[in-house]
């Protein structure tokens, strides 16, 4: 987990919370704190925490993110968004403290285990964490695995993951594979009011994009935004889908780039 908040705390830091130590790092900001919820199995800048004894659930998560929140100051409402496996934290989150989360975003992500499943060889690669571990054999499975701007260059991937600080344990993917095995939003979804953004690659093969206008037609306040990359490109194409992010979170945005743009 990681955020993006107002408030003076900076260097990252452990938290305890139920039981659990929390690696956090909170970076200054201003206006609405926006919480990042990760993948699995990558850090990609966040992660880190020791793995707990035992599996977890996204319920679980979910209480452990709100009140790690409230620890770090951040009690208020708060945006969030879930880049694939953390997009179900996210969801679950929405649904557990709908006064804590004032709008949703979720990127690259699906409803669990009730959804358009991706095709057999793409899960068996899923079944195991090996492209995080070895980054030269990401860079093999890349344009099959994540598509969009991993087809045009298999290497970008690989050059994020170099960049990590660390890299996951067999025993968190696995917890964060059973997590997401045994869970599913497919029910709850219409019980999500809050304004919520959608954005999904219609060239990614681990979330094919159909998820993506499942989820829009069952959350009640959806905006969907489509792209033609792929499961990754938030991250390695984020000069173009950044701004979609901060226009739904910020109207004015929208306004003030129009304007720089006519200028």
């Amino acid at each position: 987990m990681g955020s993006t908040a107002s408030t003076r705390l900076g260097a990252e830091h452990p938290v305890p919370v139920l039981g659990q130590q929390i690696r956090v790092t909170v970076r200054a900001g201003s206006g609405v704190p926006l919480v990042l919820c990760n993948g699995i199995g990558a850090s990609l800048g966040t992660g880190g925490s020791p793995p707990p004894p035992l599996p977890y659930g996204f319920p679980y998560l979910a209480a452990v993110l709100g009140r790690l929140l409230k620890q770090v100051g951040l009690g208020g409402p708060v945006d969030v968004l879930g880049l694939s496996w953390g997009g179900a934290l996210a969801q679950q989150f929405a649904f557990q403290h709908p006064r804590r989360c004032r709008r949703l975003i979720l990127v690259s992500t699906g409803t669990g285990a009730i959804m358009v499943p991706a095709k057999p060889p793409v899960l068996a690669r899923m079944l195991t964490p090996r492209r995080f571990l070895d980054h030269d054999y990401n860079a093999v499975v890349a344009a099959d695995l994540y598509g969009g701007t991993a087809r045009q260059d298999p290497t970008s991937v690989k050059r994020l993951l170099d960049r990590q600080l660390m890299d996951g344990t067999w025993t968190g993917y696995l917890h964060q594979l059973l997590a997401g095995s045994v869970w599913t939003s497919a029910f709850a979804l219409p019980l999500i009011r809050q304004d919520t953004l959608v954005v999904a690659g219609t060239d990614d093969p681990i979330i094919p994009a159909v998820n993506a206008r499942i989820m829009a037609r069952l959350l009640p306040n959806a905006t969907l935004h489509l792209h033609s990359g792929g499961h990754m490109d938030l991250i390695t194409n984020a000069v173009a889908l950044a701004p979609v992010i901060e226009a739904f979170r910020d109207p004015e945005y929208a306004q003030r780039s129009r304007r720089s743009s006519l200028a």
